[in-house]
């Protein structure tokens, strides 16, 4: 008889899926749960077994004016009798201005267990695309217990992570007719990512590449706030013109916080907050994505040099760090609108970007 063995990766799916649903879930010896998504019986079910503790991190404390001994992130104990309505404000920027008073709180600074816990739980909330803010309290009813934080920790670590392609085929494009498609699935349970080769590009010599992250608005719909979609056809076009090359299609919307948490952050920027602001409104960092997925992507296609077509010193010193000889860099300075002037002179002034 078959025996299927439960593996770090599978227990790290499972968390996610059920801090998205609403569900309240057993790490060690606490429960955890979405600030953002618990639902309300069950947040009140949390409060009957003891204090429960919200946890942010430390780029949404800062906003709060909250102190973060934990280094990344930052423990509010919350009253007993503490509304989910008023919780969810703390984590939230968009109740920033309407519900401006907020505490004064307490924050925790000791506990042998919870530091751990709760950085694994902002963690399990950003991996489900949810604001980076947990509800942790201790259980009382030890079978209510599913996930260990170190099985969790292993199944987040960069040498448990491997990409496998899972399938390819020819796709003309209007920008590029001789192209064929591949698509990479991760060991961790995320989105497959994509590669798109144009032409044949020789494995000896440095390949033109460009490393793309997916921009649901930009992309498909045209937005003018951004300027992927000029790049993604740019660089298509500038490929096929080359003759050949590889344009990475990464499933890393909006710098990797999601498509949700990029339309709160949008939302913030109509407020008068530049993007790398808004995006600490909400507690994330100015840039939330991986590219090792990028450099597993060329790696499996069997390339080791890369010219790479970005404005963004960050995506050549991540080749760099992840093996790659980097022969140069292809400026992509495309797409400026009236719309978007603001967000690429943040891009330029804040995070470096060679415009």
């Amino acid at each position: 008889m078959s025996v299927f063995v439960s593996t770090s990766k599978d227990h790290l799916e499972r968390a996610v899926g059920e801090l998205r649903r609403g569900a309240v879930m057993g790490i060690g010896e606490m429960l955890v749960a979405s600030a953002e998504a618990v639902d309300p019986d069950l947040f009140a079910a949390m409060q009957q077994t003891g204090p429960v503790t919200l946890v942010l991190t430390d780029r949404r404390a800062l906003v709060l004016k909250l102190r973060a001994y934990d280094g990344d992130v930052a423990r509010i104990i919350l009253e007993h009798d503490a509304r989910l309505s008023t919780v969810q404000a703390l984590a939230d920027p968009a109740q920033d201005l309407s519900s401006p008073m907020k505490g004064p709180f307490e924050t925790v600074r000791d506990g042998a267990d919870d530091p751990a816990i709760a950085k694994m739980a902002v963690k399990l909330c950003k991996r489900a695309g949810l604001l980076p803010a947990a509800l942790i309290c201790k259980a009382s009813a030890p079978e209510l217990q599913n996930f260990n934080v170190g099985t969790l920790e292993q199944g987040m670590e960069a040498q448990a992570f491997s990409l496998s392609r899972f399938a390819d085929a020819k796709v003309p494009l209007s920008l590029a007719a001789n192209t064929r498609l591949y698509g990479f699935r991760p060991s961790d349970g995320g989105p497959d990512h994509f590669a798109v080769v144009v032409g044949d590009p020789s494995r000896s010599d440095p390949v033109l590449v460009r490393a793309h992250s997916e921009c649901f608005t930009g992309d498909l719909l045209g937005s003018l706030k951004c300027d992927c979609g000029p790049q993604l056809r740019t660089a298509l076009a500038q490929i096929s013109a080359h003759g050949s090359g590889v344009l990475l299609y990464l499933a890393q919307e909006g710098r990797g916080i999601g498509m949700a948490n990029k339309l709160r952050a949008y939302s913030l920027q109509d407020e008068g907050f530049d993007t790398v602001d808004a995006n600490h409104r909400l507690g994330f960092e100015d840039d939330e994505r991986d590219f090792r997925v990028a450099a597993m992507m060329l790696q499996a296609l069997g390339f080791s040099a890369v010219r790479v077509m970005t404005n963004n010193p960050r995506k050549l010193a991540a080749f760099e760090r992840h093996g790659f000889e980097v022969a140069g860099r292809e400026p992509l300075a495309v797409g400026q609108t009236e719309q978007n002037a603001a967000y690429l002179a943040t891009k330029a002034r804040r995070s470096g970007h060679m415009l």
